[in-house]
């Protein structure tokens, strides 16, 4: 009975090794590089449009600030990666122009949310193995509608009007 043990210790753990995932990647640092693809705009009321869109992470002289270029056909956004805190995800991306958006990482995503005007965004770029998948999601303050009138919450709903989706290749 105990080799029987020994067998399926032995079995057990050749069986993690097996199926152990690759190492983590960690962000920045195996992210960084220059990515290209396609962009797809679907906004309401209106035909959906493709652009070339290129998105760059590269270093800069500082450990904590990474250049974070986004390029609409042929058209760029000069901005820069802040890390205030790595292991808690707190990030911004300064437009270098006085705007300076609050960013979350989470599981190798930045998630960023912000108001321009009477518009409401989510921004969300997933970074996986050679890709980064690029999203935007935009939403029409004026057109918000309340639900749960029978609740004690107010609760509003804020219908998308306009989607920006990528799946941007490494190069």
């Amino acid at each position: 009975m105990h080799q029987s043990a020994i067998i399926f210790l032995l079995l057990l753990l050749h069986g993690h090794k097996m199926f152990a995932q690759a190492p983590a990647k960690n962000f920045p640092d195996d992210f960084l590089g220059i990515y290209t693809g396609t962009l797809e705009i679907i906004s309401t009321g209106n035909p959906s449009m493709e652009i070339p869109m290129e998105f760059h992470l590269l270093k800069t002289d500082s450990a904590h600030r990474f250049q974070y270029r986004l390029i609409y056909d042929g058209q760029p956004r000069n901005y820069t990666l802040i890390i205030h805190d790595l292991k808690n995800g707190q990030m911004s991306v300064d437009e270098n122009n006085g705007i300076i958006l609050p960013t979350k990482l989470t599981d190798n995503v930045l998630y960023s949310f912000f108001q321009v005007e009477q518009n409401l965004l989510s921004s969300r770029l997933a970074f996986y193995e050679d890709i980064v998948q690029f999203e935007i999601l935009f939403s029409d303050l004026s057109r918000k509608s309340q639900t749960g009138e029978n609740t004690e919450y107010e609760i509003y709903g804020y219908p998308i009007t306009t989607t920006q989706r990528a799946t941007l290749k490494q190069q």
